[in-house]
């Protein structure tokens, strides 16, 4: 489990808004903190509004001021400013989860660039591919997001290895926090169908009719078996089967539900277009506050 927590800081209000999270895992794990500061080479004066930290002095000092403000005595918290000038920070916050053995990123999704170019197409991309966990929050308008309370947490399945990769990860993430494992797998309705299943709906519309149907009740016995594997487990779990599109339906359950937390499996491969392809971890950010944890699995 995770023992390790880095959230790189760019010295924005808005940037903080992953440490109420960060706080209460590392309260639910024993786990320790790093914050981290990159010095941006020929970095704008203001980030999101706010004057931006391009002198180590005033990086340590923010930095400082960010453990006193808002961490709770108790939490073991390190601080560590990168003062040689980066041109990529996203690489450069790869290096340092590497540098000092992190297990989880975590960072909030926002960015000159915009969210899909800087954390999808830059940073979360480079984490996941490096095999490195990574827990994304999106502030709201107001620049805040929400603070788990010990609700459930939510697990979108569809059948591969991939998103399975999440389970153990967050069966014995639900079990250290004392939250319920809610699980949850969407299968298309006709009307819902994308990609290489297009051409089936459009020529064969009974049989695509009929193999939904039978979709949807393979579904139930693949959710009811891990139901049972992860009781036999003592993890409290339950599950939703849900038709429709996935993005929309994952994203309005989380919020139905009331969740903390969203966790996803996702491929681990290197290169923009291999991490886009596909994927329905940025799709599903776009639409919810809620902190989205990314779990690499390996190639299949």
């Amino acid at each position: 489990m995770f023992k390790r927590l880095i959230l790189p800081l760019d010295g924005s209000r808005l940037s903080e808004a992953v440490l109420p999270t960060a706080i209460y895992l590392a309260q639910k794990l024993r786990a320790s903190i790093t914050l981290v500061h990159i010095i941006e080479r020929n970095a704008p004066k203001q980030v999101h509004g706010e004057p931006h930290l391009s002198k180590p002095e005033e990086a340590e000092a923010y930095i400082a001021g960010v453990r006193e403000r808002l961490v709770p005595s108790g939490i073991p918290v390190e601080m560590h400013v990168h003062t040689v000038a980066i041109a990529d920070v996203a690489q450069s916050i790869v290096d340092h989860a590497r540098e000092f053995e992190s297990d989880l990123v975590m960072m909030c999704t926002h960015g000159r660039g915009g969210l899909r170019k800087l954390l999808f197409g830059s940073i979360a991309q480079q984490v996941v591919a490096l095999k490195v966990p990574v827990l994304l929050v999106r502030p709201g308008e107001s620049g805040s997001a929400p603070i788990p309370t010990g609700k459930p947490f939510l697990l979108p399945l569809d059948g591969t290895e991939i998103r399975e990769a999440a389970l153990p990860v967050a069966a014995a993430l639900a079990q250290a926090c004392g939250a319920h494992l809610k699980l949850l797998m969407v299968v298309p309705t006709f009307d819902t169908l994308s990609g290489v299943e297009t051409p089936s709906r459009i020529l064969l519309p009974a049989t695509t009719q009929e193999m939904l149907a039978l979709a949807y009740e393979d579904a139930g016995k693949y959710v009811a078996a891990w139901i049972a594997r992860l009781g036999a487990q003592g993890v409290e779990a339950s599950a939703e089967l849900r038709r429709g599109d996935e993005t929309e339906i994952i994203a309005r359950e989380a919020q139905h539900l009331g969740v903390d937390l969203i966790v996803m499996g996702t491929a681990a491969r290197a290169g923009m277009d291999a991490f886009w392809s596909g994927s329905v971890a940025p799709k599903v950010s776009e639409r919810t506050h809620l902190p989205l944890l990314l779990i690499p699995a390996q190639e299949v």
